[in-house]
């Protein structure tokens, strides 16, 4: 599964669980809301019991839930619990050292890469699972 992609899965898991509220959810009905398989939501929700944002409840009746209230959970905790660090996409190949350009170009590319990345945290740092949550209220009604 791609970087995005679980990043999104991860999103829609906890804000399934948060729409929960305390009752929790087996991982074969947020499949079912994701639309994939429940082997792929367990893997995200072991990611996501191991940064501390979700926890499993045993039983017949048993499930998961998130661990914190989605007032205090960032999208930024969400994205670092599921995504694995991918090296930047540079050159598959060095560059020509003795071009100019070739010679320049991967550290150029890194700190733009390095502000972007630094970019794309802030949001998602200042982004709060219940904010998601009350967009999806927005959008579908009470």
């Amino acid at each position: 599964m791609s970087r995005n992609c679980r990043f999104a899965v991860a999103v829609h898991v906890t804000t399934v669980l948060a729409l929960q509220g305390d009752r929790p959810a087996t991982s074969e009905w947020i499949a079912d809301s994701v639309n994939t398989n429940p082997v792929v939501i367990r893997r995200i929700l072991s990611s996501l019991a191991k940064a501390g944002l979700v926890r499993s409840i045993r039983g017949s009746a048993g499930g998961s839930v998130l661990a914190r209230h989605p007032g205090a959970i960032t999208l930024l905790e969400i994205s670092r619990a599921v995504e694995e660090e991918e090296p930047p996409p540079l050159h598959h190949q060095p560059p020509n050292p003795a071009c100019p350009v070739g010679r320049s170009i991967q550290p150029v590319l890194m700190r733009v890469f390095e502000r972007a990345d630094a970019a794309h945290d802030a949001v998602l740092a200042t982004t709060l699972l219940s904010e998601v949550v009350a967009q999806i209220h927005a959008e579908t009604g009470p």
